[in-house]
């Protein structure tokens, strides 16, 4: 969870930057590919986002890499009322400004409070086999995550696919009352 700190993005770290600070390695803007387009809210964007399905929603497709090679890949999606005209619609290598989309999204006007995240494994595509560069036999990890602003307001919803030996999540919480 501290990886999407406030103190993190607001002093110009992204998540996966923090987490590479956080194990002691270095990492530059041009470990994250991007690219971004214009498409249609599938059935799961946009329950998350709370549009109608087929509406417009922006893409943005990463591919993030450690020492040259690919962890994972993260797909964010917004509503374009949000991200218009702003630094999360340029496909520019690296992250859309220091602090990334939840930056941006501060500038906007909509600061992320608080997300929902679930996991869960499975076996890749064929696709994600090899953008991955994944050997034979080793299952991918599944992100999905909602993040949201302090009035419930869907911000993003993104999608990761991790390799498995290649990634790991803690978790560090107090137990609500």
């Amino acid at each position: 969870m501290e990886r999407y700190a406030k103190s993190k993005w607001k002093s110009g770290l992204v998540a996966f930057a923090a987490d590479r600070e956080h194990a002691g390695r270095a990492w530059k803007p041009t470990d994250q590919t991007n690219t971004v387009r214009l498409t249609e809210a599938d059935p799961q964007v946009a329950e998350a986002l709370g549009v109608d399905i087929g509406s417009p929603v922006y893409e943005r497709s990463r591919l993030v890499k450690d020492a040259g090679q690919p962890t994972h890949t993260l797909t964010s999606y917004y509503r374009p009322e949000h991200v218009e005209g702003t630094p999360l619609v340029n496909p520019q290598p690296g992250p859309a400004t220091p602090g990334g989309g939840f930056a941006v999204l501060t500038m906007q006007g909509y600061e992320p409070d608080h997300m929902t995240e679930t996991i869960h494994a499975r076996m890749p595509t064929p696709e994600e086999l090899a953008e991955l560069e994944l050997p034979a036999g080793e299952p991918v990890m599944i992100l999905n995550r909602t993040t949201y602003t302090a009035n419930d307001v869907p911000i993003e919803f993104a999608r990761g696919v991790h390799a498995a030996s290649r990634f790991s999540w803690t978790y560090d919480f107090t137990l609500p009352d």
